[in-house]
């Protein structure tokens, strides 16, 4: 238990700033939620609704980027930060090429929304807001590219600091352009449309340009961006990038899904649904904050020849996720219905909210262990069995019990959150035992 102790303690004190960088983009998305739902509740389900389409693209792009946390702290494991930097200058190469792609693909279907038979009400109200959220993409992934680069060669700090201040700047440029203030017109969705894309541009800008000034970067930021690409490096990247994706967007395609779903059953659960998923998704940051340094820290274990520690350090991780996610539990249970409140003054939305929180309340627990899971295993280049893991959960159990329960029965918003519980349940058992798999002596990422 003392390598457990050990590990976790260096695990911790890597989570911690990455974990409040993640506390704080995700800061940005509640507080839109908030000042949103004092426009009133169709606003606030249009944004949930423009939200969880525009997340299935950024999941994609997520993925895509995985690569380089894994590659940069296998290289500075091994002592080459020279290759560490290479891996950032393609991987800024993806983010680029793919955020433009999925850009164009996001202004195609903006013009044909009504394809996800949402209510008439909420399609009305979602543009531009999901267009201004889909130019926002590519300025987002430059950033997650170059945020996993400074975390992985140990500056978690940086990007903690940029994130801030950028949830600082939303807040502001909500309340002027939502609201009207300051000679602005006031533009309600569309404003908060607005603030997200100048914030995720200026955040992208910031970050770039301290890691290029930062002395402690020096040794790893590329030298030659111009130099020719190399196609070997781009395909060992998407050899992992792909699979990553894939089980990504499995796992966000079923909540996009689930988002789908309420809008079939009206205004007031999809805005409840966006309520619930904001406060679960915050206290999610902290188990993903948890599993991005688990993921950096086994790759670096790899990279650094020392197998012993794999176990170890999966282990101090997961109980670290476990114990927050219980405390939480008890917080969704008992102060459910005056979390709701705080975002809504509409007592049929707060009404279902508290009791989809009930559910999360659940469910949250199972998120935390199937995420830091995940990254453990990434950690390990192992990718392609977990992403079938993950089709089997979110698409085989998932959506068709929760379909089953919330559409077909009338269980409703409750009957399909528990849909999504049941599927987070099944991932987090078999990559946990996937993992056990592979570390095991002989196992794959064995001695």
């Amino acid at each position: 238990m003392h390598a457990v102790y050990r590990e976790a303690r260096a695990t911790l004190l890597l989570a911690v700033p990455i974990t409040i960088g993640q506390l704080g983009q995700m800061a940005m998305g509640v507080t839109d939620s908030v000042m949103i739902g004092r426009a009133g509740t169709v606003p606030l389900a249009a944004s949930s609704f423009g939200i969880g389409i525009f997340n299935i693209f950024f999941i994609i792009g997520i993925g895509l980027l995985v690569p380089v946390a894994i590659f940069t702290s296998r290289a500075r494991g091994a002592g080459r930060h020279d290759e560490a930097g290479e891996f950032l200058r393609h991987g800024l190469l993806l983010a680029l090429g793919s955020g433009v792609v999925e850009v164009g693909v996001i202004l195609f279907l903006g013009f044909h929304l009504e394809w996800f038979r949402q209510q008439p009400e909420v399609l009305a109200a979602v543009n531009p807001f999901f267009l201004l959220l889909g130019l926002s993409l590519v300025p987002s992934l430059v950033y997650l590219a170059l945020r996993q680069f400074a975390e992985s060669m140990g500056r978690p700090w940086l990007p903690m600091a940029v994130i801030l201040a950028g949830v600082l700047l939303n807040i502001l440029l909500n309340w002027v352009f939502i609201y009207g203030h300051l000679g602005a017109p006031r533009l309600g969705l569309t404003g908060a449309g607005i603030s997200t894309l100048i914030s995720r541009s200026l955040g992208s800008i910031v970050i770039f340009t301290w890691l290029r000034l930062d002395p402690k970067m020096r040794a790893a930021w590329p030298r030659r961006w111009l130099a020719p690409f190399s196609w070997e490096r781009v395909r060992r990247m998407l050899s992992v990038g792909l699979p990553a994706s894939g089980a990504l967007l499995f796992e966000g395609g079923a909540f996009a899904m689930a988002t789908v779903m309420m809008g079939w059953l009206g205004a007031v659960p999809l805005a409840a649904h966006q309520i619930a998923l904001s406060c679960a998704a915050m206290t999610f940051m902290v188990a993903l904050g948890i599993s991005m340094a688990v993921g950096m820290r086994t790759s670096a274990a790899v990279g650094a020849g020392e197998h012993s520690r794999l176990r170890p350090i999966w282990l101090g991780g997961t109980l670290m996720g476990l114990v927050f996610s219980a405390s939480m539990t008890v917080v969704f249970l008992a102060a459910g219905h005056t979390i709701a409140s705080w975002f809504i003054r509409e007592g049929e939305v707060v009404s279902v909210a508290s009791a989809l929180l009930a559910v999360a309340a659940v469910f949250q627990i199972f998120d935390g262990g199937q995420v830091i899971n995940s990254a453990a295993l990434r950690g390990l280049t192992d990718v392609k069995v977990p992403a079938a893991i993950t089709f089997v959960a979110y698409w085989v159990i998932a959506l068709p019990l929760g379909y089953a329960l919330g559409v077909r029965e009338g269980f409703g918003p409750a009957g399909i959150w528990t849909g999504l519980a049941a599927g987070l349940a099944a991932a987090a058992v078999l990559l946990g035992a996937r993992f056990l798999r592979l570390t095991r002596p002989g196992g794959a990422a064995g001695p």
